[in-house]
């Protein structure tokens, strides 16, 4: 039922011709629907629907239960079959999995961007070309999820963001935390190529806001290729070695988290030494380069 999404743009100042042209519908139909008194029922009914798809929106890969319990948190309890059944007659379906009517549902792999790189994995300077990527590793309280942004031009973490759930979220904190770790250095990102695989929450549209609002472009590479993720692996596999393996067991995803924080900024920005840049770090080579 678009009908009410429809009602809110009107309140919100959009001409109902607009609306219903936009989404496809007649606007008679809508006018009686209008009419018509809304019931309690009706009400909580789309009250939970707006829940569960703004819950959708920020973590697509979310099952059912995941979302209804998301959308308690944001004041619209439910039932889980109540969500179920609601997810179901809306779409609102995880980026894993299958529908359970047993049809194969569409995979969710198109690119949001087309390819900018082409696996052409160097820079004449930073900020014109950053990787992006997640990795997860298991504590006893849960899995903790790292995305972290590359600068090609020095391998430096311009950015990382370290959360209990792999959502939009995660994504669109590690871009934030690399526009302003660079602007403080005084560097305008504006026009920086993004690349990433075709993950869900690389594709979400908090993420796609967060690349228009700073001026970045984003860019995916082809499905399972392995070339695109062997540029951000290489950093992933050293902290999987130095920090992540280095403990049998990690108690809390707070220890872990302080590790790899502590880790990045000590260990592999200002002591790890690299072939590619001279044996220098990754601080020292900008240093230097943009010294000179």
């Amino acid at each position: 039922m678009k009908y009410p999404l429809v009602a809110e743009l009107a309140e919100a100042g959009v001409p109902v011709a607009v609306s219903c042209r936009v989404l496809k519908l007649a606007r008679q139909p809508y006018y009686r629907w209008a009419a018509r008194p809304v019931g309690p029922a009706a009400q909580l009914r789309a009250h939970r629907v707006a829940a569960l798809t703004a819950a959708h929106v920020d973590d697509p890969t979310a099952g059912y239960r995941v979302l209804a319990d998301d959308a308690r948190r944001a004041g619209a309890p439910m039932a889980y079959r109540t969500a179920w059944r609601l997810c179901s007659s809306n779409g609102l379906w995880s980026s894993y999995g299958t529908p359970k009517n047993g049809k194969k549902r569409k995979k969710g792999d198109l690119p949001a961007h087309e390819d900018h790189v082409k696996r052409m994995f160097t820079a004449a300077e930073p900020n014109r070309l950053w990787l992006m990527d997640i990795t997860e590793h298991k504590t006893l309280e849960g899995k903790l999820y790292c995305c972290a942004i590359k600068d090609v031009y020095s391998n430096r973490i311009v950015g990382y963001s370290i959360q209990s759930r792999m959502k939009a979220r995660i994504v669109v904190d590690a871009i934030e935390h690399a526009v302003a770790r660079r602007q403080m250095e005084g560097a305008d990102v504006a026009g920086c190529i993004l690349h990433s695989d075709r993950g869900s929450q690389m594709r979400a549209h908090a993420a796609l806001r967060a690349l228009r609002r700073h001026d970045l472009v984003g860019s995916m590479g082809k499905v399972g290729s392995a070339g695109d993720n062997a540029a951000m692996e290489s950093f992933f596999s050293i902290l999987q070695r130095k920090v992540l393996d280095t403990r049998r067991t990690w108690q809390t995803r707070q220890d872990l988290r302080l590790a790899i924080v502590t880790w990045i900024e000590r260990d592999y920005h200002r002591r790890l030494r690299q072939d590619r840049l001279g044996r220098l770090t990754p601080i020292e080579y900008e240093t230097k380069m943009t010294a000179a």
